[in-house]
């Protein structure tokens, strides 16, 4: 199989930044404590999956003393997400990725969802697909796959919205691709969302 590039897309889970609208339920430690577990689970799945080389694509950058202290696996490569709206940040850490000669899976930190056995899976669709897809129950998608760069899958997207898995499937049709499609996942936005996090875990409030 070839390997496939895992980028994943975190922000510093700073108390009163990450994950805010999960405050009112968890309060502003909690939701960051929250928010480093499941960057630290979403990590540890990319990496256990065994699909070919994760990149952490940080915001703000990696020498940003947000993230003083934090330890990273050695074999994870750091990125700074950029300037830009979302899908600009997307479509350039897709476009570098890309230049690596593997395709790239791009995922936040949001899904307990990503299981290894998940990204695995996602990772052999890919082989046979212009681009996979795995949709999330609000409407967004936690998992994009690509083969081939083209910053229009990012472009002209209401980010944010129920309508940005919708958007990316019109937009992946309208290049012609063959898109594969996996189970919708449950991401952990708000305080309703926390029925979908894992039985055993413990959430700080």
């Amino acid at each position: 199989m070839t390997a496939v590039r895992i980028i994943i897309f975190a922000k510093a889970p700073q108390a009163g930044l990450a994950k805010t609208r999960l405050i009112p339920a968890l309060g502003a430690v909690g939701a960051a404590q929250l928010a480093r577990r499941m960057l630290d689970t979403t990590l540890a799945s990319a990496v256990a999956a065994a699909v070919g080389p994760v990149e952490l694509c940080l915001t703000p950058a990696p020498s940003d003393p947000a993230w003083q202290g934090v330890v990273w696996p050695p074999a994870v490569q750091l990125s700074w997400q950029g300037e830009g709206d979302l899908g600009q940040r997307l479509a350039l850490a897709t476009s570098r990725g890309l230049q690596q000669g593997e395709p790239i899976m791009l995922i936040g930190t949001d899904c307990p969802g990503l299981t290894p056995a998940l990204l695995s899976a996602a990772a052999v669709a890919l082989q046979t697909h212009d681009a996979v897809l795995h949709a999330t129950h609000d409407g967004g998608y936690a998992l994009l796959g690509l083969q081939h760069d083209n910053p229009r899958v990012f472009a002209e997207i209401a980010w944010s919205t129920d309508s940005v898995a919708a958007s990316t499937r019109a937009r992946i049709a309208e290049l012609g691709w063959q898109l594969f499609e996996g189970a919708r996942l449950h991401d952990i936005d708000t305080g309703a969302d926390l029925q979908w996090l894992p039985a055993d875990w413990r959430v700080a409030g």
